[in-house]
């Protein structure tokens, strides 16, 4: 007789101690200095080096001549997009748009994913873009800040780049120890950073405070209708808004109330250095500047220290972009939107993660970028358009936020189209600078976005044709296998990784490697499934077996920012079943019980390896994406070190991805919720 034995759920949200302090931060809305301090060196370098070259922009729009018209709508521009776009957008609305504490477009969309398929898109094409523009963030950035040394020694433009490479060399090649020491400095290094371009800020503004008359949004609308090169304004008005998505990005990192509350600090400091760039500017009407005046409102004593300051902040906000990266595509793996690579946690810091493979192709991006545009002000065409995509897949994916899980029916009508109209006129605005470097933001997002598309669609074309059979059903299968004298025992422990619907639905192409292809007779069989949650630091697990002590399945609900070391997590419910007497393992009188298997006995993994079998009657298209699939598995981690398993207990096996009837439809459904 069949028989079905529901052992026990286990239920362990897993809490550690940075996300108690995180919650600590968030709900009790406890602020320290420390914290502030954190903030400050996280969440801030890359909007906060923006002064760097956004005036610099502005002015080049008019070959590089100052005039009334231009700085004072230029400085109003830029005041009021940060206003608008920053303090409202990201500080007001979007920083509570949380999941459990953490933030960033991923966080977003898992938050709305389940109640429309179409907005894998703007998720897709929001991370395409963040990638794109942390390839291109160091390479701007450090080049606006090395390019000030030519102000009192004028340098050669070749050394200029071999010293920006330098640094930017550099500076990936410490990513693999983690930034765990080096982190610390942050905080004060950016305190100084904003204290000094505030106060040489406001010594301009002081000496011309007609600057102020840009707070009047009049000036702004002026240069909008009369600027023959308006497209060009807006494209560099644009960038003072550079790393406003890092506001929410950082979210779990820093705590909501830790960003409101330096916010305002940090908005001010940019503010008088924007307003005393203008200040300079304005008393300077008619003028050409081939420097960034960034520079030109500092002494003649200072730019040394400054150019030191300002490169020190460059490398903090290349630093913050770059690890960005590296969790981004790292919740996009446990996603199943992009392919698995080898991640590495340098330090114990939770969170804090290292992708060599990404890392590498990061410093061979930015060095490329450095070397094909040579100048800053060349980067910041491809520049300003990779944020502005970012932005406006972010705004769609809130006002669904907003639409579905907030229910108001007219505020998520309102933000999608006060925001999606404005970003998309910045948008029309970038676009002018494609032909003049914009197309190199569009290749690299471009490469990303068709990579994600070929992994997340392959998936479904697998899934399709999976078959899945019950496993109760095969009981008397295991029970002739295991009274089969003339097998040998494969292992004592057979384990297999699974996707199913229900505990005991399986693929049919596991029973026939077990049955079929080399039987494999064992004393336990071990079927796991891991399934990523919506929210970051789930971590459940529901374990059922068949069969008295032989057969187990186990499914795992992991947090997308989660381990997934398969070794770890049947340790862990190994140890868990014996300490609570639930199965009675019979451990042999010669065999060692210190480690956490207890003496249970060997284990062997089965890993199947898919081919593209040519029998199948696929679609061109299909097979091409299942192909090119196939060829990107062959370049990214192997299964067996992306699950944290022994490679001496691994064998492969290979099976064709058609393997049976194609899945039902509504069955189909049910596998994607799951």
């Amino acid at each position: 007789m069949k028989t079905h034995l529901f052992i026990e759920y286990y239920r362990e949200r897993v809490i550690n101690v940075v996300k108690i302090r995180r919650n600590i931060i968030m709900e009790k809305k406890e602020i320290t200095i420390s914290s502030l301090f954190i903030a400050l060196g996280i969440v801030y370098g890359d909007i906060g080096t923006s002064p760097l070259y956004v005036m610099q922009s502005i002015l080049y729009t008019n070959n590089s001549y100052s005039s009334k018209a231009l700085v004072l709508g230029g400085v109003s521009l830029v005041f009021w997009t940060l206003t608008i776009q920053t303090t409202i957008k990201y500080i007001l609305l979007t920083l509570k748009a949380d999941n459990n504490g953490e933030g960033g477009i991923l966080a977003l969309y898992t938050l709305v994913k389940n109640y429309s398929k179409w907005l894998i898109i703007p998720a897709i094409v929001g991370v395409g873009a963040i990638l794109a523009d942390g390839i291109l963030t160091p390479s701007v950035s450090v080049s606006s800040a090395i390019e000030g040394i030519n102000l009192i020694l004028p340098i050669k433009e070749d050394m200029i780049i071999a010293i920006v490479i330098t640094i930017i060399v550099g500076l990936f090649s410490v990513q693999k120890f983690g930034t765990k020491k080096i982190g610390k400095v942050f905080g004060p290094v950016m305190l100084i950073w904003f204290l000094m371009i505030g106060i040489f800020g406001i010594i301009q503004f002081i000496k011309h405070p007609s600057i102020l008359a840009s707070l009047n949004p009049y000036y702004a609308w002026n240069l909008i209708k009369s600027s023959n090169n308006i497209a060009y304004v807006l494209g560099a008005v644009f960038l003072c808004t550079t790393g406003a998505e890092a506001l929410y990005s950082d979210l779990g990192h820093c705590g909501r109330k830790n960003i409101y509350y330096t916010w305002i600090f940090v908005k001010i400091c940019l503010l008088l250095s924007y307003f005393g760039q203008g200040a300079y500017l304005l008393a300077r009407e008619g003028e050409r500047f081939t420097a960034s005046p960034f520079f030109l409102i500092m002494p003649s004593w200072f730019i040394i220290p400054g150019v030191i300051i300002a490169t020190l902040a460059t490398i903090i906000a290349s630093q913050a972009l770059i690890s960005g990266s590296f969790t981004l595509i790292s919740e996009a793996i446990k996603l199943n939107i992009f392919p698995k690579l080898d991640i590495r946690y340098p330090t114990g810091e939770k969170g804090q993660v290292y992708i060599g493979a990404v890392n590498k192709i990061f410093c061979i991006g930015c060095i490329g970028v450095v070397l094909f545009f040579k100048k800053s002000q060349n980067m910041v065409a491809a520049y300003g358009l990779s944020i502005t995509i970012t932005m406006l897949m972010t705004t769609i994916l809130l006002s669904q936020y907003i639409r579905y899980r907030k229910e108001e029916k007219r505020l998520w009508v309102l933000v999608l189209i006060v925001f999606g109209s404005i970003e998309l006129a910045f948008l029309y605005a970038n676009s002018f600078k494609i032909l003049n470097g914009g197309y190199m933001t569009l290749i690299i997002a471009a490469g990303l976005i068709f990579l994600m598309y070929v992994w997340l669609y392959s998936s479904q074309i697998k899934m399709k044709y999976r078959q899945f059979v019950n496993l109760k059903d095969y009981q008397n299968n295991f029970k002739l296998l295991k009274e089969d004298t003339e097998l040998p025992l494969y292992a004592v422990n057979v384990v297999y990784l699974t996707k199913f619907t229900e505990w005991n639905i399986i693929e049919n192409k596991i029973m026939y490697s077990i049955f079929n292809n080399d039987p494999k007779k064992a004393e336990n069989y071990w079927f796991i499934n891991i399934n990523v949650t919506d929210e970051p630091y789930t971590k459940e697990y529901k374990v059922n077996k068949i069969e008295g002590n032989r057969i187990f399945v186990i499914d795992f609900n992991l947090g997308f920012r989660i381990s997934q070391s398969v070794n770890t997590l049947l340790e862990e419910v190994i140890k868990k079943l014996i300490e609570n007497k639930e199965v009675d393992f019979k451990i042999k009188g010669y065999m060692l019980t210190s480690g956490n298997s207890k003496g249970i006995g060997n284990f062997k993994f089965i890993m199947l390896k898919e081919i593209l079998a040519n029998e199948n009657d696929f679609s061109p298209w299909d097979r091409f994406i299942l192909s090119t699939q196939l060829f990107i598995k062959k370049c990214a981690v192997s299964p067996e070190k992306w699950y944290g398993i022994d490679t001496t207990v691994v064998d492969f096996e290979k099976v064709p991805i058609l393997f049976g009837k194609i899945f039902p439809e509504e069955e189909l459904e049910r596998v994607y919720e799951k």
